[in-house]
């Protein structure tokens, strides 16, 4: 538990860091981001190798086994969450250079904010084995999909005004839509953490209120045709 909630720590301070880097245009900061990237993965792989040695010489049984898988599991999300981060940080380059509108970042900004604090209670809930809790950051959820999906009309808005627009909504677009990939690892968290309480994954399907394209986006893909590889 200690080892993922330092893993969670260092996310959330990723988070916040691409954001502040985002909001005051800081390319120092964005690069610390990219930098501190590699500390996240290799929490990850300790958390990954703790557990796996766990299972194999302990052989543990019903909670303390799926704690461990549970560990696991919300270990993977944090790591997706730290590389999406490091997306953001990616893009605060491009975004310095051009002339933007303060009124969309400061859109953006209130919607990290939000993310940020999706992350944080659902690293609560699992310290606290609070099930009520993760099952607040499944509904809050929602409302991050509805923000990311104003956004996104916004940003359009934007391309079709004037075309001189685009490369710059582009980069916010793609931003806006890693920090809702970010909320989607928050709810991942809090499932895990229902797992872990009770024994079995929400059996309620979670709303999915993101309508827009890039629903599968994930570092790796879509991220490395923009020309900015994980």
């Amino acid at each position: 538990v200690k080892l993922l909630m330092a893993m969670g720590g260092l996310v959330e301070r990723a988070i916040m860091n691409a954001s502040k880097a985002l909001k005051n245009k800081d390319l120092e900061l964005a690069g610390k981001v990219v930098e501190d990237d590699a500390e996240i993965d290799r929490r990850w792989e300790e958390i990954q190798m703790t557990a796996v040695n766990v299972i194999a010489l302990r052989q543990p049984q019903a909670k303390d086994l799926r704690m461990i898988v549970a560990a696991m599991r919300i270990s993977t999300s944090l790591e997706r969450a730290g590389d999406y981060a490091k997306n953001i940080a990616k893009r605060t380059s491009a975004i310095v250079r051009s002339t933007t509108d303060e009124t969309t970042t400061g859109s953006v900004n209130r919607l990290a904010k939000d993310v940020l604090l999706l992350i944080k209670d659902s690293l609560d809930a699992f310290s606290r084995k609070d099930e009520a809790g993760a099952g607040d950051v499944l509904h809050r959820d929602q409302e991050i999909d509805q923000m990311y999906n104003a956004l996104f009309r916004e940003f359009l808005t934007h391309m079709l005004e004037d075309p001189r627009n685009i490369t710059t909504a582009m980069h916010f677009l793609f931003i806006a839509k890693n920090l809702e990939r970010i909320g989607d690892h928050a709810t991942a968290v809090a499932e895990q953490v229902i797992y872990l309480v009770s024994g079995s994954m929400p059996t309620e399907e979670r709303a999915k209120a993101d309508v827009t394209p890039y629903q599968t986006l994930e570092p790796g893909t879509l991220e490395d045709e923009q020309g900015f590889p994980k």
